[in-house]
């Protein structure tokens, strides 16, 4: 009996151990830096003695081809290696990509960030048989191609909402992404992105 109790206690802590896993779905096209924003994000976690894994859908990978990328963030070492049904937060780099099957990939509590023109508002305005309060407050909308355009000279978003959700979320320091920044990217590439990620810490978004 003692045995029975001592593994359902066990049972019971690591299930709470496993919600202290964070877990980021991200949504993009071939070329857009999906699977960047991933490795970046999973880098600058594991600067402090935490654990990440960031990984690709399988498959090759086409220009302008629908791809997934996944980031697990925790502070133990991660066995899961599956690839995420429910994240806490998933990430459309593309807007085109968005379809109601969203709110299916997040978990209760969980956040869409969009990259898009487009206010959350509009959002649910175009959707059908969604509550627009639910869409309100589950869907994050940032125009990530704008300040990208601004700054890099092209509308590459990836660096722009990896910003935003790390800010907005606390999930890494300012200083921390751009270190990882400078360990996964080209130096020209990286001296370009660091300015980007200065301007989203540092303004009102």
């Amino acid at each position: 009996m003692l045995q029975n109790r001592s593994r359902g206690l066990l049972r019971q802590l690591n299930l709470r151990q496993e919600k202290m896993m964070t877990e980021i779905l991200w949504h993009g096209r071939g070329g857009q830096g999906a699977f960047t924003a991933a490795k970046i994000l999973g880098a600058a976690f594991s600067l402090h003695e935490n654990f990440a894994l960031a990984f690709p859908s399988f498959g090759p990978e086409r220009r302008g081809a629908p791809i997934l990328a996944f980031t697990k963030l925790d502070s133990k070492a991660i066995g899961d290696r599956t690839q995420i049904k429910k994240a806490d937060f998933v990430i459309f780099l593309d807007d085109t990509l968005f379809s109601l099957a969203a709110f299916e990939e997040i978990k209760d509590g969980g956040k869409i960030y969009v990259n898009t023109i487009k206010s959350a508002s509009e959002f649910a305005a175009g959707l059908e048989n969604v509550d627009a309060q639910k869409i309100n407050g589950s869907i994050i909308s940032f125009n990530g191609n704008e300040i990208a355009r601004r700054i890099l000279g092209a509308p590459l978003s990836n660096t722009a909402m990896l910003s935003l959700l790390a800010k907005k979320e606390n999930l890494v320091s300012q200083d921390d992404l751009k270190q990882a920044i400078k360990l996964y990217m080209n130096p020209k590439v990286a001296e370009k992105n660091l300015p980007l990620v200065d301007e989203i810490f540092g303004g009102n978004v």
